[in-house]
């Protein structure tokens, strides 16, 4: 990602590097916790319907090796951004935002939680 957007010749380093981590953060927030269902027949009878790939993954167990690297990864792009930016105030404020909408979802107390009643069914 970060060679693609270097590519366009009027985009800064700093801008870059916040583009990248917005984007892998974003992504990373749709198809984890926006998405329901599973895109294949389950024998589960319909239970998983309900629930985000990250509240399926390894049956609702917390702190698995999965799900540590999965929380890992934004946190290293988020201290890779900060340094090449220079930690500069502006970029700083959204690669936090960005972190924080990323990794709140993924804390123990927000399973099966839909905060506003958004994505209940």
């Amino acid at each position: 990602m970060v060679l693609l957007t270097f590519a366009i010749p009027f985009l800064t380093v700093p801008l870059v590097w916040t583009l990248t981590n917005v984007i892998h953060n974003l992504a990373m927030y749709l198809f984890l916790h926006t998405v329901k269902g599973t895109p294949f027949e389950t024998p589960d009878q319909g239970k998983a319907r309900l629930l985000t790939h990250w509240e399926q993954m390894d049956n609702g167990i917390q702190f698995t090796s999965s799900r540590k690297f999965l929380t890992i990864s934004p946190i290293v792009l988020y201290i890779l951004t900060s340094f090449y930016t220079k930690y500069d105030p502006t970029h700083f404020f959204i690669n936090t935002c960005s972190l924080l909408s990323v990794l709140l979802p993924k804390l123990p107390q927000f399973h099966g939680v839909r905060v506003f009643g958004i994505n209940k069914y």
